[in-house]
């Protein structure tokens, strides 16, 4: 990991931490860990001092707790960090280090811990600072996590580009009477092979009816000798997600699913063109939507326009109706807008792209003109 880029991200922590009223910050989400010093291990706890600038004391590392099984990749990974391992749970130890460290108020994102963890929290320090040391502060980290900078950016577009050749490969592999399974063993097995550490989720092959399922995962029902097959997946590569989907038709089609497919296409297009610094996420979802609603089809849509990824597969902000976030230049969405008509058949189409000032940069060009096989 580029310790330049993790100096920045824990000085722009730091300041936003300070900014929120307090001198420390405990981070126990492992995406949040990872993204703040490098450290990929399970089992983690990570102080960031947020001293004021009006102090005299120089800056204090930041401080990664963990445990025995972490020795060496924790002192190979956490650049720049102090690492400790605990003898005890790593996050009672990293409370006891706060305590000992006379920090007067201290951060945690209240999205991420529990109400048993912040009792255990409060059990791990004084009795007489258990009601004022620890501050429930809003999702920090994420948020700054939204814009990625330059490491990231070459992160993702190099997972993205992966899936694009996976997607390739994998048409050479689609035949009727295969099964679904089969087509996502051989998409997996090739991701693989070309590096990725696994997939980001799991992986979607519906066929048929079944790609009337948003979220069909792969089954052992075998492909169609005519109709349509939706992939949606993506690749972890250097910790970083992929995403994209494409639906492609077996056999000759209908004049319905032609003008569906061209329907959902003319969205994600339309979605993809309102995409800009400065654009409501709410008003690209309806730009998607309002496509679909003049076609006749908007009822079949039912999940958003798309999403925001990174370390996670799903990370904000959302593209859905009346969002109200605003998107900003470095910012990773997918657009993705489907239909799904129980019974019948659905299909969606799905772009990975970097919002720019004027636009965007699509990361995921895979064709996405009708293929009939």
């Amino acid at each position: 990991m580029d310790r330049m880029s993790l100096n920045s991200r824990r000085k722009r922590a730091s300041h936003a931490a300070r900014a929120a009223g307090v001198d420390a910050l405990l981070v126990t989400n492992l995406p949040d860990v990872r993204w703040l010093c490098g450290f990929t291990g399970s089992s983690a706890a990570l102080v960031l001092p947020c001293p004021s600038p009006k102090s005299s004391r120089p800056p204090a590392r930041a401080v990664l707790f963990t445990d025995g099984r972490y020795i060496a990749q924790a002192h190979a990974e956490a650049v720049g960090t102090q690492v400790v391992i605990a003898t005890k749970p790593p996050l009672t130890e990293a409370c006891e280090w706060i305590a000992s460290a006379a920090i007067k108020r201290c951060g945690f994102d209240q999205t991420q811990t529990t109400v048993a963890a912040l009792a255990n929290m409060r059990k791990a320090v004084p009795a007489k600072l258990r009601h004022s040391l620890f501050v429930a502060l809003d999702p920090l980290v994420a948020g700054l996590r939204q814009i990625k900078d330059a490491d990231e950016i070459a992160k993702l577009r190099a997972a993205a580009a992966l899936g694009c050749k996976l997607f390739d490969r994998i048409l050479t592999f689609i035949q009727p009477g295969i099964t679904e399974m089969a087509v996502a063993a051989e998409l997996e097995h090739a991701a693989r092979l070309a590096g990725a550490e696994g997939m980001s989720f799991e992986t979607i092959i519906a066929s048929g009816e079944r790609s009337s399922r948003p979220h069909g995962h792969a089954t052992m029902a075998r492909l169609p000798r005519r109709g349509f097959v939706t992939l949606d997946f993506g690749v972890l590569l250097d910790g970083y997600c992929s995403d994209m989907t494409r639906t492609i038709h077996i056999g000759r089609a209908s004049a319905e699913e032609r003008n569906a497919y061209d329907a959902v296409l003319d969205a994600q297009e339309t979605g993809l063109a309102a995409v800009r610094a400065g654009a409501i996420t709410g008003d690209v979802d309806e730009a998607t939507r309002s496509v679909l609603r003049r076609a006749g089809l908007a009822q079949w849509f039912t999940h958003s326009t798309g999403h925001s990824l990174g370390l996670q597969i799903h990370e904000e902000p959302r593209l859905a109706a009346k969002r109200t976030e605003k998107l900003k230049a470095g910012m990773i969405v997918t657009i993705e807008p489907g239909i799904y008509m129980p019974g019948k058949f659905g299909l969606r189409i799905e772009d990975t792209v970097l919002v720019t000032r004027s636009g965007c940069e699509i990361l995921t060009p895979s064709p996405k003109a009708w293929i009939e096989l």
